[in-house]
């Protein structure tokens, strides 16, 4: 439960176990304000047990440097510098969209690691993409980043999703796309954040039919309460 946020998450494994990763949870007296909680969707390069593997040591590692306070900026620092000691030259690299949610301000501080752009479809109907950050983890050591804020109000929505949902491929090999998963989006806004994730789901496994999963499928949605 996260103060002013209603939450609901999916993930598909294209093999038995995956490298995609999410989650929630709290960071102690890491604001001014009191308690904050991060939100983590990631994916690492690659697919079953080694990229499962990977992503075990970035869930370990997101643990244990998130209980040192600081900037967000420096967290996603520390792990890419964690994640470079792991990633085999480069080639085991991590996208990962971070995020802090501070509920007494309702502000969302965010950096994008290479990730898929999460949607942010205001309550207003504007549409933001929110793409501040830089490189995937594992690639460049020392690399920069950035993060980004936004404000989440009621009835704004945020939709965070791996490659494996807008890749995903019918048996025409046609790709799911971003343009379809906004018209679904904009078609259940008023339902509640699991209802639209078993909507959006079973509209990708409408299109996808009986074509192979390629990839694993990670949804998160956020819906400002």
């Amino acid at each position: 439960a996260v103060p002013g946020l209603e939450i609901a998450f999916a993930t598909r494994p294209a093999n038995t176990v995956a490298g995609d990763y999410y989650d929630v949870f709290a960071r102690p007296g890491s604001a001014s304000s009191g308690e904050t909680f991060l939100i983590a969707v990631a994916d690492v390069a690659g697919k079953s047990i080694p990229a499962a593997m990977l992503m075990a040591t970035f869930q370990a590692s997101l643990k244990t440097l998130s209980t040192t306070p600081g900037p967000l900026v420096e967290l996603v620092g520390r792990m890419n510098g964690y994640a470079c000691s792991n990633s085999q030259n480069g080639r085991r690299f991590t996208t990962a969209f971070i995020a802090e949610y501070d509920p007494v301000l309702r502000t969302l501080s965010y950096v994008n690691a290479g990730h898929n752009n999460p949607i942010l479809r205001r309550q207003t109907g504007n549409i933001e993409r929110l793409q501040i950050g830089g490189v995937p983890l594992g690639i460049l050591e020392n690399a920069p980043y950035e993060s980004g804020s936004v404000t989440l109000q009621t009835g704004d929505w945020l939709v965070i999703f791996t490659d494996g949902v807008v890749e995903a491929e019918n048996q025409q090999q046609e790709e799911y796309g971003e343009a379809r998963l906004f018209g679904v989006l904009q078609a259940g806004l008023t339902y509640a954040p699991a209802a639209l994730l078993n909507y959006i789901l079973s509209d990708l496994d409408r299109f996808v039919a009986n074509a192979p999963q390629h990839d694993d499928v990670t949804l998160m949605l956020l819906r400002g309460a």
